[in-house]
């Protein structure tokens, strides 16, 4: 098979695929249309934070891996599709101009033996009512297959190697070439039966892990309510207990989990169905920011020396997540809060190992180190879970905190160091 193949979209799903499809042998072709990803490619500089993909990018022969605006003339072997789908922000509606305009600049330039591979997460259906009809304005028999993306951030570059891949298509011609074109870098691929099951696939995975976070966000705000410690129950109800263990409750976001469970409502619309689990976690896990927010508000009500509209806030962890570490603000509780607290603060500071600080002032906060968003604060929010946060050490919060010195923890990063610390109101997220 001819080993030139072009991957659209250069971002967190498509960079890593890129580079490892390169090391394998592969002549690779980085297809994006922001300038500046392409200079940083070319420069051998992620554009973003990802463990291990720096290294292997420079590793990678300059000939080996190129990047251009748009398909060239000569048609690949292989397109691989790795642009966003997003949804709608407030009506949750899948938004797939991105895929739309991928699909409409590769069809006129794929030939009858291009295999297109859909990696993008998508809506049950949409490589075949969407994508398939597309190439056929190019192709007349066009060679379709879809294998979604199921890394996870923070361990994208070793799970590429280790994860199963699913690999379903069009008809059995297309999903043996995308065997073939994905054995190279995932030993273990798992074959279904079409188009729609590998985008299903997908889709149940992301769910799926909603639901477990969201019934652990549940556990949380009910013992809140009732005066319990949601973390003392779950480490009591798992502890030596043979069944699967129940989550820990802390914020779930990312592109990936608060887009795709609606994807697959969605798709289950379409069939005429309706999933309420899916959609409930869903809703759950939307509400734990403004959770959080009311929790603080109220903490910092009771014990800051000064008005809330005087006050200095540091929220700590503007990443989506802090475990593995990511430099990903989409999907994240930050945005969130930041709209719920800063009309109604004097300073709302903000924090992240990761996160460039025109990211975090984008967001809404003034971005500051962590010392320096420490001193004078009257209140701090740990977002995250970046492991960073387990440094934080009592002396410290006593000595540049003001007074009140409120610590709202949502993960329970810092409990080991702040709970019970003299000077140190500590409130953890699902603690009554």
């Amino acid at each position: 098979m001819n080993s030139y193949v072009a991957v659209v979209g250069l971002g967190y799903v498509g960079l890593p695929l890129a580079v490892s499809m390169a090391r394998a042998g592969m002549q690779v072709l980085g297809v994006d249309t922001d300038p500046a990803v392409r200079h940083a490619v070319d420069r051998r500089e992620p554009p973003f934070a990802e463990p291990g993909l720096a290294a292997a990018l420079r590793a990678v022969p300059t000939d080996r891996l190129t990047t251009a605006e748009a398909l060239p003339e000569r048609p690949p072997a292989a397109v691989i599709l790795c642009v966003g789908t997003p949804v709608a922000p407030d009506a949750h509606q899948p938004d797939l101009r991105q895929l739309r305009a991928a699909v409409d600049g590769i069809a006129p330039r794929i030939a009858e033996d291009t295999l297109v591979v859909v990696r993008s997460t998508v809506p049950v259906g949409t490589c075949r009512r969407y994508v398939l009809p597309a190439l056929r304005r190019g192709v007349a028999a066009p060679l379709l297959a879809c294998c979604p993306e199921r890394t996870i951030q923070g361990l994208a570059m070793a799970e590429l190697g280790s994860l199963p891949q699913i690999v379903g298509g069009l008809d059995s011609r297309s999903r043996a070439r995308a065997d073939q074109l994905f054995a190279a870098v995932c030993p273990d691929r798992v074959p279904v039966s079409s188009l729609e099951a590998a985008e299903m696939t997908k889709l149940a995975c992301n769910a799926h892990t909603d639901l477990i976070y969201g019934f652990g966000n549940e556990l949380a705000l009910t013992a809140a309510a009732l005066g319990l410690d949601a973390w003392e129950i779950i480490d009591a109800a798992n502890l030596r207990y043979p069944r699967p263990d129940i989550s820990g409750p802390g914020y779930v976001g990312g592109s990936c989990l608060t887009k795709d469970p609606y994807l697959l409502l969605d798709s289950a619309g379409r069939a005429g169905r309706w999933m309420p689990m899916v959609a409930a976690a869903r809703a759950v896990n939307e509400s734990v920011p403004y959770a959080v927010v009311d929790g603080f508000r109220a903490a910092l009500a009771r014990h800051g020396d000064r008005p809330a509209t005087e006050a200095k806030v540091l929220v700590c962890g503007m990443a989506y997540k802090g475990r593995p570490a990511t430099d990903d603000v989409r999907g994240g509780a930050a945005a969130v809060v930041a709209t719920l607290l800063g009309p109604t603060v004097g300073t709302l500071a903000g924090h992240d190992f990761l996160v460039p600080e025109d990211r975090t002032k984008e967001l809404g906060y003034e971005p500051v180190d962590l010392d320096e968003g420490l001193c004078d604060a009257d209140g701090v929010i740990l977002l995250n879970d970046h492991p960073g946060y387990r440094e934080l050490e009592p002396e410290a919060v006593r000595s540049r905190m003001r007074a009140g010195r409120v610590v709202f923890d949502v993960w329970g990063v810092a409990r080991q160091r702040l709970d019970g610390a003299p000077g140190v109101r500590y409130l953890r997220y699902g603690r009554g």
